[in-house]
């Protein structure tokens, strides 16, 4: 891909093709101390990359869950890069991550990008209401390149932050929230780095955002810009996953999902130059909070993507107790019930959330900020009672097996056949590697998205009750407790 915009590559269709795309880009990558030449090779990185090909893949097969057609271009294009025109789009993204939570049982990295792109649309229109700046025209028109190249496009929002009880500008060190360090009339370069970006190394362009809350003093660090992922002056530090190494061990079964992972990575800009084209926010910090909260609002309900990892965890362990042939106990079904139920929930709250939308000033569509927030809240909850419930089912060999190699020793093996075998009719083989699926979706690498992410991902848990208080509505449901009670004349006005 050239450096800068990609205007002479090809477009992507397929996901063959992504992979290829992302050859020959000399990022500078350090995973385990050392510089990864070409992280499309690498046995711990392939894996989060075919993740990724997969959303390409499922666009092919099955275009109606995941395509639409752009209002931009007149083309068919990703959801991963359309702006919601309605509520009916939104229910649409939904439907198309759960459907890849399904294929991949993992995170496939691009929920970020994607509703960085629907906040940026709504945000960037009325910034240039208020300064009459030119940011939202430029958006549409990176956009548009993006769509007609169908490139992966991350977002980047979560600083390093340094000292939390203190503002970017406050802090000893400046770069610990990125920032503007100098500009001229060519554009700006960003220094600071971002933690936890998902997916980064294998996207194409990043969109770095604040993120949170920004006063007078911090209008450095109120820029939202795009850079390649190839740009000079950008390091990509791994992040480290639980059992990631065993990727690198060879075989299949001790990975548990040897096909698909998720990617979490620091992005540190060294004084990365940024051409005004690409700037869609400088300086204007009194949009940072709405910026922030218009994208964990698409977010938060954007998590509904961990119920189609549910689905595969479901059935894992349902596989797992009949390959044990305790499938017809009733407490058997019932964990399953319960894991049915709490998998539904979150799925319910997210698409509600998506249903109930309304147009912002743009004529993009918000989904709803109550029920997304809900939805999270869900979700740093109950993938970890469903997890719970896995293993209950799988039992103890969940986390205790022999490895591949003693499976496949030319002595142990037969000890192992023999021993370890459920039902009869099942292969040995076959049981142990429903277990470290399980396993790898509980405790393994694919853990860190389903469960770590899960809780911490878009916000703290706490940060979703800050906004579920914030809406309640105590006063007007108080109004309506009193009417019905007859209660009349109390001298007390209705207050949140």
């Amino acid at each position: 891909m050239p450096l800068g915009n990609g205007d002479t590559a090809a477009r992507i269709e397929t996901g063959s093709q992504y992979i290829e795309s992302l050859r020959g880009r000399n990022l500078r990558v350090f995973l385990f101390g050392e510089r990864v030449e070409e992280p499309v090779d690498h046995p711990v990185i392939r894996p989060s990359i075919n993740a990724v090909a997969e959303t390409y893949d499922l666009a092919v097969r099955e275009p109606a869950i995941a395509t639409t057609t752009s209002p931009l271009t007149g083309k068919y294009v990703t959801r991963f890069l359309h702006v919601a025109e309605s509520a009916e789009d939104l229910v649409a993204q939904n439907m198309m991550q759960r459907r890849l939570g399904q294929n991949t049982g993992t995170c496939f990295q691009r929920c970020v990008g994607m509703d960085a792109f629907n906040a940026l649309y709504s945000v960037t229109y009325e910034i240039d209401e208020k300064h009459g700046s030119s940011y939202h025209e430029r958006l549409k028109a990176f956009l548009q390149t993006m769509q007609e190249r169908n490139y992966v496009v991350g977002g980047a929002m979560t600083d390093v932050k340094g000292d939390r009880s203190k503002a970017p500008h406050e802090q000893d060190d400046p770069d610990l929230f990125v920032h503007v360090t100098k500009k001229n009339d060519d554009g700006i370069w960003l220094k600071g780095a971002k933690a936890h970006q998902t997916g980064c190394i294998n996207s194409h362009w990043i969109i770095a955002m604040p993120t949170m809350r920004l006063g007078p003093a911090d209008e450095s660090y109120a820029v939202v810009a795009a850079f390649p992922v190839d740009a000079p002056g950008i390091t990509y530090i791994y992040g480290r996953q639980s059992c990631d190494t065993r990727a690198m061990e060879g075989g299949s079964i001790d990975i548990g999902n040897a096909q698909f992972s998720g990617q979490e990575a620091m992005v540190v800009l060294d004084d990365v130059f940024v051409p005004w084209r690409h700037v869609f926010m400088h300086g204007e910090y009194e949009f940072a909070s709405m910026l922030v909260e218009r994208f964990t609002c698409y977010h938060r309900r954007s998590y509904v993507c961990k119920t189609g990892v549910g689905d595969v965890l479901i059935g894992a362990a349902a596989q797992a107790a009949e390959y044990n042939g305790i499938e017809k106990a009733s407490h058997i079904k019932d964990k399953l019930v319960q894991m049915t139920h709490l998998n539904e929930t979150m799925y319910a709250a997210g698409i509600a959330s998506s249903h109930q939308a309304r147009a912002t000033k743009s004529g993009c569509y918000l989904n709803d900020d109550m029920l997304a927030n809900v939805c999270k809240h869900h979700v740093t909850k109950m993938p970890f009672e469903m997890g719970r419930l896995a293993q209950d089912l799988a039992g103890g060999l969940v986390s205790t097996a022999p490895s591949e190699k003693e499976l496949t020793h030319p002595e142990l093996g037969a000890l192992l056949e023999k021993y370890l075998r459920g039902r009869s009719d099942v292969p040995t083989e076959a049981r142990i590697r429903i277990l470290r699926l399980i396993e790898n979706m509980t405790m393994g690498r694919n853990a860190v998205g389903y469960l770590t992410e899960s809780l911490h991902g878009a916000g703290s848990p706490q940060a979703q009750r800050i906004q579920i208080g914030r809406q309640m509505e105590l006063g007007f449901k108080k109004g309506l407790a009193r009417r019905l009670a007859g209660v009349e004349g109390s001298g007390r006005s209705d207050r949140d």
